[in-house]
């Protein structure tokens, strides 16, 4: 009787979790589908125009094949524009749909060659990994594509053998991914389970916020330099142009 409570108990869990995530379809996919920084943004909206010249060439090729058509038979009749109409719309729908938006592996993250195309991988690899986490994970990952825009542009100007590049190749295409992929290997009924003091949600979410705030030291520690050189070309300007130079005052003769 015990064990057939406990199969009842684990059923009816399972059917609320079921539900859970129907009901939170609608929310997963518009989660997924907003973009975490500047580069992965930049990188959806280059796919959509390629699929728009796509789309372009497709019924340009089409309206034109059709015009040629009705000119060697001497028009294409009422069939004949039904069926270019329902071309088009075909066209439409396919190119708009493919070719789809390539998620990055993870392996895809540590070959970047530079530094934007590393930003630009990992959020769009975070954006696909965001819908299944839960919400405090998910809102930390927002947190971190902002620092990936602003890290982006740093390390653009910065030698990529630089001690701080390494370290966030590291960081980002690394750890990042592993902390994330680990936490997704755990069934879903075990992560909100107690273990050592913590959940495996409790878990990633202060995991990740780690890696938050060693990206924002990393992001002072690059600045430091641009912060020095701006203080030094301030101090410049104090010293050749602080003092108001007294300009001679023109003398205005009487004309009497």
């Amino acid at each position: 009787m015990a064990d057939l409570t406990r199969d009842s108990d684990r059923v009816l869990s399972e059917a609320r979790r079921l539900r859970d995530d129907n009901r939170a379809g609608g929310r997963h996919r518009r989660v997924a589908a907003q973009s975490i920084g500047r580069e992965s943004r930049k990188l959806k909206t280059r796919h959509w125009a390629v699929k728009l010249r796509n789309i372009v060439i497709a019924l340009f090729a089409i309206w034109v094949a059709a015009g040629v058509f009705g000119w060697i038979v001497s028009g294409i009749g009422f069939m004949g524009v039904m069926a270019l109409i329902v071309a088009s719309i075909v066209a439409v729908a396919v190119l708009g749909n493919y070719p789809k938006l390539k998620v990055p592996q993870r392996a895809d993250l540590t070959r970047a060659t530079d530094a934007r195309q590393l930003v630009g991988r990992t959020e769009l690899w975070l954006e696909a990994q965001r819908p299944a986490l839960p919400a405090p994970a998910a809102d930390m990952v927002g947190k971190i594509g902002v620092q990936l825009d602003a890290l982006g542009l740093q390390l653009e100007g910065i030698d990529q053998n630089h001690p701080a590049a390494r370290e966030i190749r590291t960081l980002v295409g690394e750890t990042l991914p592993e902390m994330v992929d680990s936490y997704r290997r755990i069934p879903t009924h075990l992560r909100s389970e107690e273990r050592a003091g913590a959940t495996p949600d409790d878990q990633l979410a202060g995991g990740l916020g780690k890696i938050s705030d060693e990206l924002g030291r990393v992001t002072r520690q690059l600045a430091e330099g641009s912060l020095d050189d701006l203080a030094v070309k301030t101090r410049y300007l104090d010293y050749k142009y602080g003092e108001d130079i007294a300009l001679p005052s023109p003398s205005i003769k009487d004309p009497a």
